[in-house]
């Protein structure tokens, strides 16, 4: 990958070394990237970005810790954790719709692991761990009886956050209104998901 020009005048540090890499992953995949590939993004030459990150493994830990943490974070908030569950469970969607946005790049670079690497297994792993939370949630949503009972919980959570996850295809901050399909901002993105989704679980 050619550096980008003018980065031969950039300088680095660990936050925006991090950047480049999730760019450069997502780019070319996380196998398909070497440390030169993203010393050259970075206008650094290789010495230079070992001074500054052990190993392309350890980028990669990082980055995902920047999607995983975020969304384990909005289960601990008050709304998450307080008043009937069905609340609770669309306060979830709702605030994961705003990560999704705030850390896009790195959700996005979390969306595409595989699982070849401890690391990648470990992001992996948190994923399962989050969705058997909300699932527990959604339960706990039907037998108070707030939530449709004929659809499985777990089903039922991995097609809902399968359409919040599907937003890092194509939503992208900034772009026309024409190119976010009329949708003005994260709040209004946040209402449409919530709309769409608990008109059809809602008992």
């Amino acid at each position: 990958m050619p550096a980008p020009q003018n980065a031969h005048k950039r300088r680095h540090d660990a936050a925006s070394l991090l950047d480049v890499a999730v760019a450069v992953f997502t780019e070319r995949g996380y196998d398909g990237t070497s440390m030169g590939d993203i010393a050259a993004a970075a206008g650094l030459s290789k010495s230079s970005l070992y001074h500054h990150v052990p190993s392309k493994e350890q980028l990669l830990r990082l980055a995902l810790e920047r999607a995983v943490e975020p969304l384990f974070a909005v289960t601990r908030e008050p709304g998450a954790i307080t008043g009937p569950a069905v609340d609770r469970l669309e306060y979830v969607v709702r605030r994961e719709v705003h990560v999704l946005v705030e850390h896009l790049p790195f959700v996005t670079l979390l969306l595409r692991v595989h699982g070849n690497t401890e690391t990648e297994r470990w992001a992996l792993g948190r994923r399962r761990d989050f969705d058997r939370l909300v699932a527990s949630i959604m339960a706990r949503a039907v037998s108070e009886g707030d939530m449709r009972d004929d659809v499985d919980a777990a089903l039922a959570t991995r097609l809902l956050f399968g359409m919040v996850n599907s937003l890092a295809g194509w939503y992208r901050p900034g772009t026309s209104r024409r190119a976010r399909a009329s949708v003005t901002g994260v709040d209004e993105l946040a209402d449409t998901v919530v709309r769409i989704a608990f008109e059809g679980l809602r008992r």
